[in-house]
């Protein structure tokens, strides 16, 4: 009996420890995910170039996560737009001499507007404003801090009550990745009265976002995706496991254009489907065979382009 409680105090002692070494390594990987750091140029590599060592210092220290930088500037004549949101965020706002609407355009994480200037040239070859938005932390908006589409669904708010004021009523607003999860939480709070948005492979719950990026190192997810979810949301002041725009598709009722890589290892078809069957109102679901996680221009340019075309002269 006595051997035996020692047996069990010492396994005890070892969870412990073992649960708070997690909570700590979690911790800081939050804190990396969910703050650039605008000392450092260069990114850590995509989880299949790295090797199994290198996979090993990810998985204890953290990725290297550097500020994202404007690496272009548009080739028309642009207005650079200051607006007063939950932080202070640029635009830039890019106007042909005549247009039938306006798009917003939203990068997604650890990108910047500038990321978005090939998609802007579509929609101004299809007659529209745009106004590209760096998010808080980003280009050159305020902060190096990150909610992931949670506090960024106020700047999307934001970028829309300003067209608004300008007298603009067809607007359209368009987010990619983290972008198009702002917008749907934008959607969920605001009820923004948009002429309809368009939204590239959205992530299902925050939870499920940090689980895949595990999946794609090859290691178990759990419980360390929960302690990443739980100290981001404890770190950025909100709660990350009810960020889910799954939930938020079911307060979606303007016309909607979602778009799916079907070799996307961040985001998963179910995810999709769930988001897609929660929408009401008219709704469009394209797939893109051999697009991942990325840029459908670079495969599919001429495809996308007819698929936006063929939804916005709806």
């Amino acid at each position: 009996m006595i051997k035996q409680n020692i047996y069990f105090k010492r396994l005890f002692r070892t969870l412990l420890i073992l649960f708070i070494l997690m909570n700590i390594v979690a911790y800081f990987h939050a804190y990396k995910f969910t703050h650039f750091d605008p000392t450092i140029l260069t990114k850590t590599k995509s989880a299949k170039q790295l090797s199994i060592i290198e996979k090993m210092k990810v998985l204890f220290f953290g990725i290297n996560n550097p500020r994202p930088h404007n690496k272009t500037k548009p080739t028309q004549s642009y207005e650079t737009v200051k607006l007063k949101s939950n932080k202070e965020i640029e635009c830039w706002y890019i106007k042909p001499d005549s247009s039938i609407g306006t798009v917003i355009i939203f990068h997604g994480y650890s990108g910047e507007k500038s990321s978005m200037l090939d998609k802007a040239e579509v929609f101004l070859k299809l007659g529209y404003n745009t106004l590209l938005v760096d998010f808080m932390g980003a280009g050159g908006s305020e902060g190096n801090q990150t909610t992931i589409g949670f506090y960024e669904a106020e700047e999307v708010k934001s970028a829309f009550d300003y067209l608004k004021s300008c007298g603009e009523k067809n607007i359209t607003l368009f987010g990619t990745s983290m972008g198009a999860a702002a917008i749907m939480k934008a959607q969920n709070d605001y009820q923004l009265p948009v002429k309809s948005i368009i939204l590239e492979c959205p992530f299902g719950t925050m939870l499920e976002t940090i689980q895949s990026r595990f999946k794609t190192m090859n290691v178990p997810s759990f419980p360390m995706a929960n302690f990443l979810v739980f100290w981001g949301g404890f770190q950025n002041n909100f709660n990350a496991f009810e960020h889910n725009p799954i939930e938020y598709s079911k307060n979606i009722n303007c016309e909607t254009l979602l778009l799916y890589g079907l070799k996307d290892a961040e985001v998963s078809k179910q995810e999709i489907d769930d988001i897609f069957q929660n929408i009401k109102g008219y709704k469009e679901l394209k797939t893109y065979q051999l697009a991942g996680h990325e840029n459908y221009l670079k495969k599919y340019k001429e495809k996308w382009t007819s698929d936006i075309t063929s939804f916005l002269r709806r």
